[in-house]
């Protein structure tokens, strides 16, 4: 039995007749009559019997229709838990991020909810491969999530909000001859030695990309998945690498350099299930991320000088 059951049921007793029913609830007398069917099969006992022309209610029917009454007032009432629940502007939203992202957002998100009343972020680092970030969105409300300008789109069961359209840039020591150019070319790196992440990895892609463009194979000298412990590499001397622009924390022994001729961005993504925004303070929190995007981008083009790297740090799967 269902609750569309139990109401009509519940009309039958109070309206008196199937064509009463279906007029009361804009449905036809067959539509009802399929109902009460679907309901019998349920019950040992009848549930109605036949009065001459009319079709009424057995003394189970009668205790049934009682019962409905409850169940009705129950859901009712859960619906308005429910209602209260979406419309409430604060609650718990959790967000989860890659290590970057999450350097580059959290703070901000966590001063813009600090005010009484608004949502409170619990908050969680997740450092996943490109195609396990839509899976977490069965365990957080949103998830920051990135992939290349040029990989597929996530999977039609998330939604993907675009925070940031963020360039990969090409890091390197501070006094390095080629931090004196304001860009790049492929030709201008391939003889260096490259810091780069594992296989599999996007960013490897970009690399590629790089040598490809270059026409000769790079010479990855180490290969190190978390951009904090990268850029520490770099200004040591140990090579080239790539870089996030905006989300990664200014290191002063290096400059970042813009990369011609091979198409270097990631995408930063909000992920989340679309029911999830049902809630009001899982879209203010959205607001709010889009809001700090802004604040992370600031300007497009970095610096011509040395030191413009990271507010952050990726762990195996963030930087890809």
């Amino acid at each position: 039995m269902d609750e569309r059951q139990l109401r009509i049921l519940r009309e039958l007793g109070e309206l008196g007749s199937v064509t009463a029913v279906a007029e009361a609830l804009l449905v036809t007398p067959s539509a009802i009559s399929q109902q009460l069917r679907l309901l019998q099969r349920s019950v040992r006992v009848p549930l109605t019997e036949r009065d001459g022309r009319r079709l009424v209610l057995t003394d189970a029917g009668q205790a049934l229709a009682g019962a409905a009454i409850e169940v009705e007032t129950a859901l009712a009432r859960a619906r308005h838990t429910v209602e209260e629940f979406v419309d409430r502007p604060g609650g718990e939203v959790s967000v989860a991020a890659f290590h970057s992202a999450g350097a580059a957002f959290f703070p901000l998100l966590l001063r813009a909810l600090a005010g009484p009343g608004a949502p409170v972020p619990r908050l969680a680092d997740e450092d996943v491969p490109q195609e396990d970030f839509p899976r977490l969105t069965r365990e957080y409300d949103i998830v920051l999530a990135h992939r290349l300008d040029h990989a597929p789109a996530w999977p039609p069961t998330v939604t993907a909000t675009t925070l940031l359209r963020e360039p990969l840039d090409v890091a390197m020591p501070a006094d390095h001859p080629l931090a004196a150019r304001r860009r790049v070319t492929p030709a201008d790196v391939a003889d260096e030695p490259w810091i780069t992440v594992h296989d599999g990895f996007p960013v490897m892609a970009t690399v590629e990309a790089i040598a490809a463009a270059a026409g000769r194979r790079l010479h990855l000298a180490h290969r190190i998945n978390e951009f904090a412990v990268a850029a520490e590499a770099v200004a040591a001397g140990g090579g080239l690498a790539l870089m996030p622009r905006w989300t990664m924390r200014r290191h002063p022994a290096l400059a970042l350099r813009p990369l011609s001729g091979v198409q270097a961005r990631r995408h930063i993504d909000a992920l989340y299930r679309p029911e999830r925004t049902a809630r009001r303070a899982v879209r203010s929190v959205l607001t709010e991320l889009r809001r700090a995007a802004r604040t992370i981008q600031g300007g497009d083009d970095p610096p011509s000088g040395a030191g413009n790297g990271a507010r952050g740090h990726d762990g195996p799967a963030a930087a890809r």
